[in-house]
């Protein structure tokens, strides 16, 4: 990996530890920088500020889950790998508790390009005709996260009505 996408990666790692600490708004670009290991600089090089880094942080959190699905042996398991990385990640537990607006944003459906790439990336993976389920499905457990049980039921049974 070339040394500008190593700082790239650094920086979104260190984007969702400081929101796993402090939420979306308390988090600073100085905070990031020191998460990330990289200077300040370095992050004002790659994004001109914080909100487009946390667009690109949401973009790759989408190709990461993607990709982790498409790795996975069945339909169930994929959805069921979906659900728990959305149910256990710390950056969205805090979000829940500090940043609700911003969360009421994430969840609400729009044509905004973010959710245009959510819908394919699910599509992709499971077809479009399940597209919409699966994505208002998992769009739920951001605010209220299932169970490790409740995700492998739900996942198959999902899975069973499901194209």
């Amino acid at each position: 990996m070339a040394i500008p996408q190593r700082s790239r990666v650094a920086i979104l790692s260190g984007v969702k530890k400081a929101i796993a600490q402090v939420g979306s708004y308390e988090s600073n670009m100085l905070d990031i920088a020191e998460h990330a290991q990289v200077s300040r600089a370095t992050v004002y090089n790659h994004f001109s500020d914080k909100d487009e880094m946390l667009v690109t942080l949401v973009e790759s959190e989408i190709s990461r889950l993607q990709s982790l699905a498409l790795k996975a042996s069945s339909k169930v398991e994929a959805l069921f790998l979906i659900s728990r990385e959305i149910a256990v990640d710390p950056a969205l537990r805090k979000m829940v508790i500090t940043d609700p607006l911003d969360i009421a944003k994430l969840v609400t459906v729009t044509d905004h390009p973010l959710w245009r790439q959510a819908r394919d990336a699910i599509s992709e993976v499971f077809g479009s005709q399940s597209s919409s389920l699966i994505l208002h499905w998992l769009i739920g457990q951001i605010a209220s996260p299932l169970t490790e049980e409740e995700s492998a039921e739900q996942a198959s049974q999902l899975a069973s009505v499901t194209p």
